[in-house]
């Protein structure tokens, strides 16, 4: 797919998204610029709501769906990386916030409130911001969007109280599912909330984050011979920020086959607790393997024993060649960069390799990646919401 020209693919219904997954290596390193640009307008803002707050202040990291999974993604990471003296950092997603914010919010509390949205004007998002400003008392916003005409970009233009943090134009998928918005707004939260790493180091990881992403582009025949294999099911699993990153792996699964394929995702060591009864003859299960040494272990557990179980057709480990995973079955191992990354940040070049799995999928399954859903039951962005006035 990804050496095929803009003609062919438009035919397939599938050039809008083989090339927005494609492109995300190069707009990594536009993400990067843009925070190096504006790394000191971003201290300054952190620092006054540090100095303005009493104790300590939740950083709520909010959007729906995919943006959701941004926050899922990056907040076990930056629970062990940010400013844990200050900080406490949560993931709940906007639907949760407006159908019961007096569960999820706290009046009393200090609060940044971390939008994360493609475009801006899903009604949930909209609306988390309007509750979440009746109901906390001390709220400051962050809004990371893709789209700069989007409402919640609007609404963050000078104000004091709301940082405007703008991703790559091209990061604004014009495709029905999201992926540069993803991995951009991702890495745009871990740039910013990162303090245990410097500069340098960040610019370090952004590089070899870069390269795997390149790689998993350059080794597509390897995946397709995966999908070639007679399977019906696919299985999804992590540890810490990578079991985050299972969501939304497993979600693109099921928009760009729309549900043809079945599709589920959990923790490493959560998948025996029932969900394990999943697999059967028709499932391929795909394990994201951490780099850090003492969760890995659980991640090769699992693998070890589903490939004993010798009933699904593939397992595969996704892992580093700088912190192989020793699974005994087959491996996806990227070898371009012996730059060990932290899971926050190795989930996006890992995620480059799900997306792949997810566009071929699509295909095997007779379906159009750009526009996955023909009768309009899911949208690009969300329609049909009513939201019910609410006050504090």
């Amino acid at each position: 797919m990804f050496q095929l020209t803009a003609a062919e693919l438009t035919k397939m219904g599938a050039e809008i998204t083989t090339r927005e997954i494609k492109q995300q290596p190069k707009l990594w390193q536009e993400a990067f610029s843009y925070y190096k640009e504006n790394q000191k307008r971003i201290n300054n803002f952190l620092s006054e709501v540090k100095d303005a707050a009493h104790g300590k202040i939740r950083v709520v990291f909010t959007g729906a769906g995919t943006s959701q999974y941004v926050g899922d993604t990056v907040k076990p990471y930056l629970s062990k990386v940010g400013d844990n003296r200050k900080f406490i950092f949560e993931s709940i997603g906007t639907t949760d916030i407006v159908a019961s914010p007096a569960e999820y919010l706290h009046p009393d509390d200090w609060t940044i409130l971390v939008s994360f949205a493609r475009s801006g004007n899903s009604p949930e998002s909209v609306a988390a911001v309007d509750v979440a400003n009746k109901f906390v008392k001390n709220l400051r916003h962050i809004t990371i969007t893709c789209a700069p005409e989007g409402q919640l970009a609007k609404a963050a233009t000078d104000d004091a109280h709301n940082l405007l943090l703008m991703m790559p134009a091209r990061a604004n998928d014009q495709g029905f599912a999201m992926t540069g918005s993803f991995s951009c707004m991702a890495l745009s939260a871990l740039l910013v909330f990162d303090e245990t790493n410097d500069f340098t180091q960040k610019e370090d990881y952004v590089n070899a984050m870069t390269t795997l992403g390149n790689e998993a582009i350059a080794r597509e025949a390897e995946v397709q011979k995966i999908i070639d294999l007679d399977f019906e099911r696919i299985v999804y699993l992590g540890s810490g920020s990578l079991s985050g990153l299972t969501r939304e792996a497993s979600l693109k699964v099921l928009e760009l086959t729309a549900g043809k394929m079945a599709t589920i995702f959990d923790s490493s060591m959560g998948f025996r607790h029932g969900p394990k009864s999943f697999i059967n003859d028709k499932t391929i299960m795909f394990v994201f393997v951490n780099n850090d040494e003492y969760t890995r272990q659980y991640d090769v557990d699992i693998l070890e024993e589903v490939h004993a179980d010798k009933i699904a057709p593939s397992v595969l480990g996704i892992t580093q060649k700088a912190a192989e995973s020793n699974f005994s079955g087959d491996n996806f191992v990227f070898e371009t960069s012996d730059v060990k990354l932290p899971d926050g940040y190795a989930a996006l070049p890992f995620l480059i390799v799900a997306q792949t799995v997810s566009l071929l999928a699509s295909i095997k399954v007779g379906n159009t990646p750009d526009t996955p859903s023909p009768t309009g039951t899911v949208n690009r962005v969300v329609k049909g919401v009513t939201i019910h006035p609410f006050e504090a």
